[in-house]
């Protein structure tokens, strides 16, 4: 049996590739970071007509109805082009928790906005995909909300944020709902969007129509896969950048891609990270079709791509020696991606611990 892309596959991430090649080029990520802008409507909106914020939508409700190895294409594509525009939380999260969990109403009220790219989703799930900490935690009475949960995905500007509480239930929260506080976080990657929110008495409808729990899992693991791919993406070009940086820079009169060590680092990157490929794609498809190795199949993805993208981060900005930390090449704005993507929903401890407990090796936390 050969695993592979199909045709349509290989078009959509050729076509999204190229599409990123035009509009978020290192000058228009450079822009973007400079000003705060973590979600950049122009990029955004040219996504938005390419149908990437409905590739997850049912088609019954305006989207495409694909599935998660499609989406890490894409996810790919934005990591190697740093692209600073929301991706996880409105076109993969929110989907899966509305189709998954949601009422009829709320899902023909926000799938068919999502899909459009009207409207924006943010989520608010890292509680429960990478530990509580002190002081944070949702809890939910009455229909209302307190609490704090930090590091929301994409939550900024968000027309509805998906929050899991510390019971496990999900909610549907207005962006604009009173009592709801929303502080913007400073991370080290500027081209992804982080926020603190803060729950005071806020109304919130309950996502109680499926299984909450399933589809909480269900979230977790989506955004696990997509953050792998997102590091494989930002991991490649790194390795090319590094290729092309030894093909022209000389020393004792020959280019430093001709000494056996820059080789043997160039290689040694391109081994270690080419592997992962097959294992985020082999997680999207476990996703949609083999659910019971789905959970297993996204810890291993994320955990592995975690720790082989720092390498290849720490190793390609080496190749470049001193220039390699200049903000003139640019190369920070993948270092830094990679960085928050190794922690971020899990880092590779948690993940790898859960993947053992799973496997029944250690008991669950």
């Amino acid at each position: 049996m050969e695993f592979g892309l199909s045709e349509d596959q290989k078009l959509l991430q050729e076509s999204i590739g190229g599409t990123l090649d035009k509009i978020s080029p290192l000058e228009r990520v450079r822009e973007a970071a400079d000003k705060g802008e973590t979600q950049a409507a122009d990029i955004a909106q040219a996504l938005a007509g390419l149908g990437v914020y409905g590739m997850m939508v049912p088609e019954a409700h305006g989207g495409l109805g694909l599935g998660l190895l499609d989406a890490a294409l894409v996810a790919e594509m934005l990591g190697r082009h740093v692209a600073p525009a929301g991706f996880i939380a409105t076109a993969v999260m929110a989907p899966i928790a509305l189709a998954g969990a949601g009422s009829k109403a709320q899902q023909e009220a926000w799938l068919p906005k999502l899909a459009s790219g009207e409207a924006k989703a943010g989520a608010a799930i890292a509680e429960a995909a990478s530990g509580a900490r002190e002081g944070a935690g949702v809890t939910a009475t009455g229909g209302k909300l307190n609490g704090k949960s930090l590091f929301a995905l994409e939550a900024e500007e968000a027309d509805i944020i998906i929050v899991a509480d510390k019971a496990g239930g999900l909610h549907l929260v207005k962006g604009d709902a009173k009592g709801l506080t929303e502080v913007k976080l400073t991370s080290i990657d500027l081209t992804r969007g982080l926020s603190e929110l803060q729950f005071d008495n806020v109304e919130a409808e309950p996502l109680s129509s499926g299984d909450a729990a399933l589809t909480l899992r269900r979230m977790i693991d989506a955004g696990r896969v997509m953050l792998a791919a997102d590091t494989l993406g930002a991991g490649w070009m790194m390795i090319e950048k590094a290729v092309e940086y030894a093909g022209e820079r000389k020393q004792f009169g020959r280019v430093i891609g001709s000494f056996q060590a820059v080789k043997h680092m160039c290689a040694e990157m391109a081994s270690e990270l080419e592997p992962c490929r097959s294992l985020i794609w082999y997680a999207g498809h476990a996703f949609d079709t083999v659910p019971e190795e789905a959970s297993l199949m996204a810890a291993h993805a994320k955990a592995l791509t975690s720790e082989v993208g720092r390498f290849v981060a720490r190793t390609a900005t080496e190749v470049h020696g001193g220039m390699g930390f200049t903000d003139l090449l640019g190369l920070h704005y993948w270092f830094k991606r990679i960085g928050l993507n190794r922690q971020m929903l899990g880092s590779p401890e948690r993940v790898r611990h859960e993947a053992a407990a799973l496997q029944g090796w250690v008991a669950a936390d």
